[in-house]
């Protein structure tokens, strides 16, 4: 069992890093009006990362899950201002898994091209997510509910939305264009991903798959996103690191490099430990995702305990050890804390998904 990149998955990384440094700018949406780099968008598009895991006859470009998790990795030590990861990891995820042959064919290509901004909405406000926090409903075709919040909510152009429907909890298709749709902005800790809280009142939705697998359905994308979301969260805790031995290492103090002192020698020897140990995890989580492995909902559990743990450790190391500089709006030490302690929010917290490690720990002994 090989845990390491390819050749070409190296060198595809290499031209993704490369190409994110020269073009992402998370401080553009800091200082402008736009949502997110529309720029930057059209340029990933054009690329064809959208497409990546994807088969050509659904619009994608083939390639596997390892070389999206390559470049999941890359968007998260940018900070990619960009709705990649609900329109690609969840929304595209969700149709490609549970969708009829003609919702792929009207909705992949779009998602892949970028024509098209998908989302995943499940939240209903504060708390965990189950089957019981879930109060949207579908009658006759028609959704009825608040979800909130909804990473990209306010730019998509499509949702998939966890409904009730008779006795389940199924997923449902919504064109958030369409009647029926209201969207409030929301803010939340990370101002460069937008959030909004979506409306429906009547809005027609198409079932995505058969309410009776709605949550298995779920369950799935969410694993598939919690991988995906571990790479960017490695990506993330490695550029804190560095950054935080670039200034060690040129910041003096009674005439040494602070880097000489034992205390951020210990601090960056912590980050660097737990940035690894995300990094073995996500590694799991991404064979298990490549090979649809039934260790999966155990790899994928296990890779986002520790791909969150690892990136808020790491942001908070790195505004300590620029000292009162990594404090300020200049320093983007705060952009990668605020971006670490969303992607830890993101699709449940840490304490849920230590609860599905041990729930299906505890299953896997059983059996």
């Amino acid at each position: 069992m090989n845990f390491d990149f390819s050749d070409d998955q190296r060198m595809l990384r290499d031209q993704a890093r490369r190409f994110l440094d020269d073009n992402a700018k998370p401080r553009a949406i800091l200082e402008g009006v736009e949502p997110f780099d529309r720029d930057l968008w059209k340029k990933i598009a054009d690329l064809g990362w959208m497409g990546t895991a994807l088969a050509e006859e659904d619009g994608g470009i083939g390639l596997t899950h390892i070389d999206l998790c390559v470049i999941a990795e890359e968007l998260g030590r940018a900070l990619a201002p960009v709705p990649f990861a609900s329109s690609i990891y969840m929304a595209r995820e969700a149709i490609a898994l549970a969708g009829s042959p003609d919702q792929k064919k009207a909705h992949l290509p779009g998602l892949c091209d970028g024509s098209t901004i998908g989302c995943l909405a499940t939240a209903e406000g504060n708390g965990p997510l189950s089957p019981k926090t879930i109060h949207a409903e579908v009658s006759g075709g028609k959704l009825t509910g608040t979800k909130t919040p909804v990473a990209d909510g306010d730019v998509a152009d499509l949702a998939v939305v966890a409904a009730r429907s008779g006795g389940d909890v199924g997923l449902f298709l919504v064109d958030l264009a369409g009647p029926g749709v209201r969207r409030e902005p929301v803010e939340t800790v990370d101002p460069t991903r937008s959030h909004a809280a979506l409306v429906f009142d009547g809005a027609p939705a198409a079932p995505l798959g058969s309410a009776a697998d709605g949550w298995r359905h779920l369950d799935a994308v969410l694993d598939h996103a919690a991988v995906l979301l571990a790479f960017e969260q490695v990506g993330g805790a490695q550029k804190c690191l560095e950054d935080a031995k670039e200034y060690a290492l040129n910041r003096y103090a009674f005439g040494r490099p602070i880097a000489s002192f034992q205390a951020i020698k210990h601090k960056l020897a912590d980050v660097y430990m737990k940035t690894e140990l995300a990094r073995s995890n996500a590694y799991y989580g991404a064979w298990a995702l490549a090979t649809n492995a039934p260790e999966l909902p155990v790899a994928a559990a296990a890779a986002r305990v520790a791909g969150s743990k690892a990136f808020c450790f790491a942001a908070e190391e790195n505004i300590q050890t620029h000292g009162g500089m990594g404090f300020t709006w200049e320093f983007d030490c705060h952009l990668y804390l605020r971006r670490a302690k969303h992607l830890a929010l993101t699709i449940g917290g840490e304490r849920k998904w230590k609860d599905r490690l041990v729930a299906q720990l505890e299953q896997r002994n059983a059996a």
